[in-house]
């Protein structure tokens, strides 16, 4: 696995090199997740041109406003946008004008209905993220929301369960957001016990939306299969593209 840190998008990383249960690796070069890519500065694309090549596919799950104030800074690359519109932040900002202390506990509760709102609301997003992957492995392809932790993260822990990497790497893939993002300032705009919830990941999180998965859908092979268009043969594909 390729290690490096970017300036202007701290959470960049390869998913190359994670290996799944019969030994085969993920493709170093070819597969990677990030945080916004608005913010790359002129050493990051260089890095990044002499690195892995061009032009880039680039998976853009954020909202129409976020993706107007930070285009994405790579040139060339073949951007298409996966919406998911942020609502946390929102949802908060709504629940303090009315007075309402919300407290780390009832954050914490947000972010949960936030990741059963994934399944829930925006699986069509992750089928068309599918069947991006699945139309072309020759360019390296970035997928990527604000902060790369959320929307981005369960898009990551799908892509690695499909391509059969072992539950404990999925887990410990979505939880190096923290380490990559520790350096992040908090938002001013939020109490600091709140911005402190919505900076970071928990396992707490990412397991909200894996338990509706279950509920909903019967477990995440069922959901990859009957939900999101992956059918063995298209998941036998997937690997075939992604993996030594």
């Amino acid at each position: 696995m390729t290690e490096f840190q970017l300036e202007g998008a701290p959470n960049f990383r390869d998913l190359g090199g994670y290996a799944n249960r019969y030994g085969q690796r993920i493709r170093a070069g070819k597969l990677f997740r990030s945080d916004h890519l608005g913010q790359l500065t002129p050493s990051d694309i260089r890095f990044l041109h002499d690195s892995f090549g061009a032009p880039w596919r680039v998976l853009d799950f954020r909202g129409v406003q976020e993706r107007s104030t930070a285009p994405c800074q790579l040139p060339n690359a073949q951007v298409h946008a996966l919406s998911i519109e942020p609502t946390i932040v929102q949802k908060i900002t709504d629940l303090l004008a009315q007075a309402h202390t919300v407290s780390h506990e009832e954050t914490v509760r947000l972010m949960q209905d936030t990741y059963r709102g994934f399944v829930r609301h925006n699986t069509h997003r992750y089928a068309e993220f599918f069947q991006h992957l699945l139309a072309d492995a020759d360019a390296p392809l970035v997928f990527h929301c604000t902060a790369g932790k959320d929307r981005t993260g369960f898009a990551a822990a799908l892509l690695l369960h499909a391509l059969d990497i072992p539950s404990e790497v999925i887990w410990q893939d979505y939880l190096t957001t923290n380490a990559r993002l520790k350096n992040r300032p908090l938002s001013g705009l939020l109490p600091e016990p709140i911005a402190h919830v919505l900076h970071a990941v928990q396992t707490a999180f990412l397991q909200a939306s894996f338990e509706t998965v279950e509920q909903d859908h019967g477990g995440l092979t069922a959901y990859l299969e009957t939900q999101l268009g992956l059918s063995a043969s298209a998941r036998q594909q997937l690997q075939r593209l992604y993996l030594d």
